[in-house]
């Protein structure tokens, strides 16, 4: 199309929209449709005269019932003393969820044999790929936890009666604010009661009254009741995020937790409380405050539980049954859950009447406890629940692997098969027709562990030390170690030629080396916060996974804080120690699955030779995304169980959310088959990986390659304190401390000899069952059996879904294996580097100029380049220089992985992804000459520009679209206006913006400065203003970086903005905000006087010494 006809380019942001009439020729944008619509009817005036609000209630001043009393409350309703003192007494003297690490060992509760409250039969659901997750700390401006009570006429039928309800700001309600709604006279409340009668006897009794409660609430709504209340006096048994979340999400608009909150008075005024407020040992809370502080922490971890489903509106999660069951049976669900996913079955209405029953007599019989009782499902304990990663067991391992010896680790394969009921797999045994065969017959230990890698455990969540013992001994193996998030250090690339006695003076910290081992990680991380993926990491990696979600907290984002951020590790994630990194909840580039289609084939393109995986978490409906995600052209799928491991996380995401790994393996398997993708993709699998035992179960549901987490640190030496999320661990293996780290025990032998060990347990059941090789018994459903295993709560478990069976692929779990990376097909870098110039160029850093024509079919342009620049000289050391310059319109992540000496210029237009991972050189996108638009009002590059950039500038005359600069780290860039979220999470480097900017700028900015032309005076309240303060640029410094960039700029650019702004630069300048992080305070671009500073400093070192 002739650029000269085109009068307005744009873009369509979230929720907005344009409409076009053909007839009249008439666009009209954004705004005009809306009014158009919001004006039809007084909208605004119903919602004023009919809507009420109720007034915020004191909270009450003392406690209501006496400790006995509440203490029988406690035990009926199933509260365990780890539950007030974990969870309930932390959230109120803290405001918040608390934390916890290691992950979910114990068993499913309908696996358990200790009683569970009805809610930990359910998990909650959560978005990967298809859906984004949000943010809901940095972007609480798109969430809401407002509901509305009363009766919900048609939305199509429209009338002021549609406002006729009560507006609650949150669904939690306290003791006084429930009396108020209880007085509404035009709700017309009702009270049911929610207790079931067992005085004729417990069967049948839960499904009669559930029944009865359902015709009275269908009187009483009939009758003309617009509110019910389903009561035992409220809700007592509800005092964790995940029980609101549960009731919530089955239909509640409301909730009143009398119990949790007579529960936090009774703390707060007891003598312990008291003496420790009293002796500085906790902070002083007042009744008031510590109620005040329980309903935040609720209110807190709700928003967090709808952004994992990236749901914003709790309207929207309320009744929308966002929850798999896994426990319940089929006349439970139906009757109650309708709708709702449980594929295996559990336990019937009596039975489940039995589990509420058993809390009840514990309560109210002649023997009651007079403390509450430790169930252990939180921190192992003797007689408390069964953990799987437990003292015992732990102890064992470390005794087999440091002396080597066959019948040790028989001792540890003793313990764990005499262990509980644990995991679904347990019910399983594998059984063959065959007759046995030797086990010299069975394929050797060494091709075996070649299928073994480790988890994905960032450096900085465990220390260097574990880090690069684990790595060494997957390569001594043949296995795969994962870098995890937070990028990797050169120094770990090449193989050691200096060890003496064990020691290498090139990792003087590790032991136990020889020479020819290697620290590298195989597996090289692309997480969402891209800490320390630079050009050169990704070429160096054999593999990259992209982690889409945790199996501890499946979608939620990650923090490292601030204390764990030592010098070396913030110089591997380019940014500045002791201050916290965050990373997102999503992959800001992944919101659809062709987005992730997109980042798969930008990681093909950088690194053609390294295959690319996917990490998902299980989850009913994991088959379908892992489709898309193989025909996308991964070339791995891992999918991770909901009980692996974590550094920290909220206690009620690690239990609570996410799934056992046999289902979603078992769905991902089948369903790639039934669509002919499983011989595209290997099938990887982890989460709660101990033994043998376990490789050969996820090897005959279909998996090629196991993955093993927590096991690999207690191997290493952890010793299972559960204490990762403090920084303390006791044996260094968890912490960045220096005198911890110097305590670690682990060397890389330890790993190998357990691998072997677990080797040589396959081997030996393979003999058994008369096969000669994994390979014939992967995807074997055929060969599973149910076991014989009386479980205490139900005999109704249905393992028919893993025992069903699909079919078998075509090849060979090897063949899989073994086939080559996929590729991007032919791109325009493959012409490019053709180009006998560029190549001598490359070769012989040299400087060329090029000039080629793009189409929005070119994506990842000068990646592949890139990459090959990246592989011969690292991110610094090319000397030469490519100037290429593009004609026309470019597809996604132009100038992708961007390194030093490569000038790109863009005459046209881009799509999103812009500067993608750049580590360097020059991006330039302008507009053809002659436009019938104005450049610095049209949107020239899309969104998610500048993503997790290391280095370089990046020049655009025009807008850009949302999240411009998000993760940035070191790159600079000057554009004439932006979306929302502009400069989210940047952790260095400088953005300068001409124009006008979006919503939410700078959350979650730690590092870097930014600068924004405000003319009209509009820019302050969009500002976040959590982290960053706004200040004129005041500092001389700051006036020279912002000249200086508008100068190169123009000079680019040929910008007709950045040249008035510099010819009337007097009267610009006092028009700009320059928004400042904690970090950059005393940097001499922000700090106005910062000689000053620096002199006062000088002193202070001075009078020290």
């Amino acid at each position: 199309m002739d650029e000269s006809k085109v009068v307005m380019k744009g873009r369509l942001g979230p929720g907005m929209m344009i409409t076009v009439d053909l007839q009249t020729g008439h666009v009209l944008e954004n705004t005009e449709v809306k009014k158009s619509v919001a004006s039809a009817n007084p909208y605004g005036a119903w919602l004023q005269e009919r809507t009420r609000s109720i007034k915020p209630v004191n909270f009450l001043p003392s406690t209501v019932m006496d400790n006995e009393t509440v203490m029988r409350h406690q035990q009926a309703f199933g509260y365990s003393s780890e539950d007030v003192q974990l969870v309930i007494e932390s959230m109120a003297s803290q405001g918040k969820e608390p934390t916890f690490c290691m992950g979910d060992d114990i068993p499913l509760a309908v696996l358990s044999q200790k009683p569970h409250l009805l809610y930990d039969y359910f998990k909650q659901r959560f978005a990967q790929v298809t859906n984004p997750a949000i943010d809901p700390l940095r972007e609480g401006l798109v969430m809401s936890l407002e509901v509305n009570i009363g009766k919900r006429g048609n939305i199509l039928e429209v009338g002021p009666e549609n406002a006729d309800q009560v507006a609650l700001s949150s669904p939690v309600l306290n003791e006084g604010e429930l009396e108020t709604l209880l007085k509404d006279p035009k709700l017309k409340p009702r009270v049911l009661s929610t207790y079931f009668d067992i005085r004729k006897g417990l069967d049948g009794s839960l499904d009669s009254a559930i029944k009865a409660l359902c015709e009275e609430a269908d009187a009483a709504v009939r009758s003309g009741c617009q509110l019910l209340v389903l009561s035992d006096r409220s809700e007592a048994p509800c005092f964790s995020t995940h029980h609101f979340s549960c009731l919530i999400g089955y239909g509640a608009s409301a909730v009143c937790p009398y119990l949790a909150l007579e529960t936090c008075r009774q703390w707060r005024l007891s003598n312990k409380t008291v003496n420790l407020m009293r002796n500085g040992k906790m902070p002083t809370v007042t009744i008031e405050q510590a109620q005040r502080n329980f309903i935040k922490a609720v209110k807190s971890g709700l928003l967090k539980i709808l952004s994992k489903m990236g749901i914003s509106l709790l309207s929207s999660y309320c009744g929308a049954q966002i929850f798999e069951i896994y426990g319940l049976g089929q006349e439970v669900v139906d009757l109650a859950f309708c709708g709702s996913v449980s594929k295996i079955g559990g336990l019937t209405l009596d039975e489940l009447g039995r589990e509420t029953l058993s809390f009840w007599v514990k309560a109210f019989s002649e023997d009651t406890a007079k403390r509450l009782e430790n169930f252990g499902f939180i921190q192992s304990r003797p007689g408390g629940e069964y953990h799987a990663n437990n003292p015992e067991m732990s102890k064992l391992l470390h005794k087999a692997i440091r002396e080597k010896r066959d019948n040790a680790y028989t001792v540890y394969q003793q313990h764990l098969a005499s262990r509980p009921v644990n995991v679904l797999r347990d019910l399983l045994e594998l059984k063959s027709d065959r007759a046995p065969i030797p086990i010299g017959k069975v394929e050797p230990a060494t091709s075996i562990v070649e299928r073994f890698c480790t988890g994905g455990m960032s450096l900085g969540a465990i220390s260097r030390e574990t880090h690069e013992a684990i790595a060494i001994a997957m390569n001594r193996i043949g296995g795969k170690s994962n870098s995890g998030e937070g990028g990797e250090d050169p120094i770990r690339w090449n193989p050691l030629t200096d060890v003496v006695d064990g020691y290498s003076p090139t990792l003087p910290h590790l032991k136990g080396l020889q020479n020819g081992d290697t620290a590298t990680s195989a597996i090289k991380q692309v997480a969402s916060g891209r800490f320390g993926v630079t050009p050169t990491f990704l070429v160096n990696a054999q593999q990259i996974e992209i982690k889409i979600a945790q199996g501890a907290k499946p979608g939620e984002g990650g923090q490292l804080p601030g204390k764990k951020v030592s010098a070396y590790i913030a110089r591997l994630r380019n940014s500045k120690p002791g201050v916290p990194l965050i990373s997102p909840p999503p992959h800001h580039d992944i919101y659809s699955i062709e987005d992730l289609a997109q980042l798969i084939y930008d990681l093909h393109q950088i690194n053609p030779k390294a295959k690319v995986s996917v990490k998902l978490v299980a989850e009913a409906g994991i088959g379908t995304v892992a489709s898309g995600v193989s025909k996308g052209n991964a070339d791995i799928i891992q999918i991770s169980g909901h009980d692996g491991g974590t550094g920290a996380s909220p206690i009620s995401s690690i239990k609570h959310a996410g799934g056992p790994w046999e289902l979603g393996l078992t769905e991902t398997n089948q369903t790639l088959i039934q669509n002919g993708l499983r011989e595209r993709v290997v099938l990887r699998v982890d989460g709660g990986f101990r033994s043998g035992q376990d490789v050969l179960m996820a090897a005959a549901m279909g998996a090629d390659e196991y993955g093993f987490g927590s096991v690999a640190m207690i191997a290493t030496g952890c010793v299972m304190a559960r204490i990762c999320h403090t920084n303390n661990c006791p044996v260094g293996v968890a912490s960045q401390r220096e005198e911890l780290r110097a305590r670690f025990p682990g060397v890389p032998g330890d790993l190998v000899n357990y691998f072997l060990f677990v080797a040589e347990e396959v081997r030996a059941a393979l003999a058994q069952l008369g096969y000669e090789k994994l390979d014939d018994i992967i995807g074997r459903t055929d060969l599973l059996k149910p076991k014989h295993v009386s479980l205490v709560k139900t005999q109704h478990i249905d393992l028919g879904y893993l025992l069903s069976n699909a079919g078998l692929p075509e090849w060979s779990s090897s063949k899989i294996r073994s086939q080559d990376v996929h590729t991007n097909g032919h791109v325009l870098d493959e012409t490019i580097l053709a180009d006998p110039e560029i190549a001598d160029a490359i070769e012989n850093e040299k400087e060329v100029s090029k000039t080629f024509q793009i189409f929005n079919v070119d994506r990842a342009v000068c990646g592949r380049v890139a990459g090959v620049i990246a592989k011969k000289y690292g991110d610094t050391g090319f000397a030469g220089q490519l100037n290429i310059t593009f004609n026309g319109s470019a597809g996604q992540s132009f100038g992708c992985f961007l390194t030093p000496g490569m000038k790109v210029r863009l005459v046209g237009e881009a799509n999103d992804y812009v500067g993608k991972g750049m580590a360097g050189g020059e991006l330039v996108v302008v507009p053809v000459d002659k436009t019938g638009f104005v450049p610095e009002d049209a949107t020239i590059v899309g969104n998610t520009c500048l993503y997790g950039a290391t280095g370089g500038q990046v020049f655009v005359r025009g807008k850009a679209g949302e999240r411009f600069a998000v993760r940035n780290s070191l790159g600079q860039a000057v554009v004439e206006g932006t979306g929302d979220h502009c400069c989210e999470y940047m952790t260095g480097g400088c953005v300068v913006v001409l124009g006008k900017v979006g919503r939410n700028v700078a959350a979650g900015m730690t590092g870097g400065l930014a600068y924004i032309l405000d003319e009209d005076d509009t820019l302050v309240p969009k500002v976040n203003k959590e982290i960053v303060k706004m200040q004129r640029v005041n500092a001389p410094a700051g006036q020279m970086q912002l000249k200086g960039l508008i100068e190169a700029y123009v000079e680019k650019t040929g910008s007709e903005k950045g040249a008035t702004i510099l010819r009337e630069w007097e009267a610009y300048l006092p028009l700009f905000w320059q928004l400042v992080p904690p970090s950059e305070e005393d940097s001499p671009e922000a700090c106005a006087e910062f000689e000053r500073v620096l002199a006062r400093q000088a002193t202070t070192q001075l009078s020290a010494k």
